[in-house]
């Protein structure tokens, strides 16, 4: 049997997690999930997922993911709280750029608009290199 490989997440294949979400066009059930898809869809390069989960007034016109060089190395969740149709996600995400390791620390804004889920901003309490 073939196991296939976790998500870039750190959920269990990209099929069922984050693939549905990214591929199969289902949206995604609460803030978490979608920014665990927005990362994965990241890691993938994908701007088209971004930007659709990105809500309408607050997406740059202009879109552009890390490329390339940017190796996206794990996803690590801090916090999450829901009020309503906003909902808050804090988490570390570790890349490296040309072989330099760097950490995003977010505290991720989501807003729930006729029933799905976007991203609205995003505050950064540290974003340093890694030591």
């Amino acid at each position: 049997m073939n196991a296939q490989p976790a998500c870039p997440c750190g959920g269990p294949d990209y099929a069922s997690c984050c693939g549905r979400y990214i591929d199969g066009g289902i949206p995604a059930p609460d803030a978490e999930q979608l920014m665990r898809s927005r990362y994965t869809a990241y890691t993938r390069n994908d701007e088209q997922y971004i930007g659709a989960t990105w809500a309408a007034r607050t997406r740059p016109a202009d879109l552009a993911t890390a490329g390339d060089s940017t190796q996206w190395l794990g996803l690590t969740l801090r916090n999450s709280s829901t009020d309503g149709d906003s909902a808050i996600v804090e988490f570390v995400a570790r890349y490296k750029i040309n072989g330099r390791a760097h950490r995003l620390h977010e505290v991720s804004r989501f807003v729930r608009e006729e029933g799905c889920w976007f991203y609205l901003d995003g505050s950064f309490p540290e974003s340093t290199p890694a030591s």
